[in-house]
């Protein structure tokens, strides 16, 4: 299975994961590197992230489907939307999943028959309001390369609300 992701703590303990449930496990930070991987060996499985610096994940789907018609994608994001879901399919995903996703679920994704749908395959976990906004904090912080002071802004919050809402533990889905 590769395994492509530009953040390093997701992609290496979704690896971990993948590794304590007995599959074999490569992993790239992004499309040039995820390429070479393929260009290298087979895979039967494939798991791109949406959104990485360079070429993205839709790019990196349609030439990992050229080199290897044969994998399964699974494409895995945090920004999702119908737009990009659509064309993921499209171009021949497996099924487009939303992170945070438990490894079982991705499992479940890569396993789940073709005529069976979503709901066969795996319930959906709707996450609460105070979860999808604590992610969505996070995100942007990340983006601001931790600076709370841009972040507060970006989000259109103050400064001390910000601070307040990061104090706390993560919420529980």
């Amino acid at each position: 299975m590769l395994v492509v992701d530009d953040d390093e703590r997701f992609r290496e303990r979704l690896s971990k994961a993948l590794r304590d449930r007995g599959h074999q496990v490569h992993t790239a930070d992004h499309h040039d590197t995820a390429l070479l991987l393929a260009r290298a060996q087979r895979f039967d499985r494939a798991l791109i992230d949406l959104r990485m610096p360079g070429p993205g994940g839709l790019a990196l789907l349609r030439e990992l489907r050229q080199l290897q018609p044969d994998v399964d994608v699974v494409v895995l994001t945090g920004y999702g939307s119908i737009a990009t879901a659509v064309e993921a399919m499209r171009l021949g995903a497996r099924d487009y999943l939303i992170k945070p996703c438990h490894a079982d679920r991705i499992l479940l994704a890569f396993e789940a028959d073709a005529e069976r749908g979503l709901d066969e395959a795996a319930p959906y976990e709707i996450p609460s309001l105070a979860r999808l906004e604590w992610e969505h904090i996070e995100r942007v912080l990340h983006e601001c390369n931790g600076n709370i002071s841009k972040t507060a802004r970006v989000l259109g919050m103050h400064r001390r609300t910000l601070q307040h809402k990061l104090a706390k533990f993560p919420v529980p889905r």
